[in-house]
């Protein structure tokens, strides 16, 4: 297969609980010759598959490291304490931060919420993930706050959650490296800021709809330029061949005529450069 044969494929990167869905049927309908590709990253892994090249652009939940790096906020989601079901807080519809003083309140490693102060009491050990954390709090042991979409991310049916008034929120934003905003990356961002098709601009401020930036658009025409080269010089040689060729041939039957008259009688001459009328020898 060909790389003009080769579907395009943008890769997005997003992290756990992060839902770009209503941002794939809009992908589809205006991009539909290059596949998206969404690949699932840990929440502080999805910068670094950024900066490896593993993806092309990545949703991710700020803060994170901005070297080199463009972002946009998206949303922010609602924050939510994870609780056994048989909780005092499920009494209730919402708790305040103020709530969970006399808790013990779980802090992952791979926690983002930028509190100013943590609530509640610290645990003997900070469990590596989200997933280790929620896994304690079934066991009894505490409570964890998270993102409301990575609540229901891990759902078990002996656990609940109730949002936290006061609770830091979590941002999620689109981000890319600078060094690669593609005209693909800036159809994106068109479609994640609500842009409609004849809105939404490329790098060069060309409407959606005229934007040539597929990489296969782009390299069929390339090789339909090469072979449409190869075919003219092709065409040009063929016909100075036949044009020398041509030459030739007509050259050959004019030196043969002139041999055939230079001898039409077989006679000799005369002195006086006049034939006998005799062949020679006779």
């Amino acid at each position: 297969m060909s790389n003009a044969d080769s579907p395009a494929i943008f890769r997005l990167a997003y992290a756990p609980g992060v839902t770009p869905t209503k941002w794939i049927r809009v992908w589809h309908e205006r991009l539909p010759d290059v596949r998206l590709e969404l690949v699932q990253f840990p929440v502080l892994e999805v910068v670094a598959a950024l900066r490896a090249g593993e993806a092309d652009a990545g949703l991710v939940r700020l803060p994170i490291d901005r070297t080199e790096l463009s972002a946009i906020s998206l949303y922010a989601e609602t924050p939510v304490v994870v609780i056994p079901k048989d909780h005092v807080f499920t009494a209730v519809d919402q708790i305040s931060v103020a709530d969970l003083s006399d808790e013990i309140v779980l802090n992952p490693l791979e926690d983002t919420l930028e509190w100013p102060t943590r609530p509640g009491k610290a645990a003997a050990e900070r469990p590596e993930t989200i997933a280790d954390a929620i896994e304690l709090v079934a066991a009894g042991i505490g409570v964890v706050v998270v993102p409301h979409s990575v609540a229901r991310l891990h759902h078990r049916k002996d656990l609940t959650f109730r949002p936290v008034a006061g609770a830091p929120e979590s941002p999620i934003a689109l981000a890319w490296l600078e060094s690669k905003t593609t005209e693909l990356v800036e159809e994106l961002i068109g479609i994640v800021r609500g842009r409609t098709a004849q809105s939404s601009r490329g790098r060069n401020g060309q409407p959606a709809e005229k934007i040539k930036g597929s990489v296969k658009a782009k390299q069929a025409a390339k090789e339909r330029r090469a072979e449409a080269a190869k075919a003219d010089h092709k065409a040009k040689s063929a016909g100075t061949a036949k044009s020398v060729s041509g030459r030739n041939t007509s050259g050959g039957k004019a030196k043969a005529g002139g041999k055939a008259g230079s001898g039409k009688s077989g006679g000799t001459k005369s002195s006086g450069g006049r034939f006998t009328g005799k062949p020679k020898g006779r």
